[in-house]
């Protein structure tokens, strides 16, 4: 009798489950009746779900797109502003460089 013992403490973690599948299918016809109102109030539900899950979708569409625009209208001012930049760092180094030729002019004579 004392080699049983083991054999049942390993065994009842899956008796446990076995019974936990097996029991809702011999569960009583009156559960059918209750699934059954439940059913139209759960597609409701799932469909009100639906309705506000593309709602949500539409809103962060406009807001991505919106975002996106920003992004556009920023980068093309910050690509006016870097030519602006470039023409003036141009103007710059020639200034120095005319300004270097002289100095060193200035110098040599």
């Amino acid at each position: 009798m004392a080699a049983w013992i083991p054999l049942i403490k390993t065994a009842l973690p899956y008796v446990a489950q076995v019974l936990s599948v097996a029991i809702p299918a011999f569960t009583s016809k009156a559960d059918i009746k209750k699934t059954s109102e439940i059913m139209p109030q759960q597609i409701a539900e799932l469909q009100s779900a639906a309705t506000q899950n593309a709602e949500s979708v539409k809103i962060l569409a406009e807001q991505l797109k919106g975002t996106i625009e920003g992004v556009d209208n920023a980068a093309s001012k910050l690509q006016v502003e870097l030519k602006s930049l470039r023409r003036r760092c141009y103007m710059a180094m020639s200034i120095s460089a005319v300004s270097l030729l002289c100095a060193l002019w200035a110098v040599l004579n």
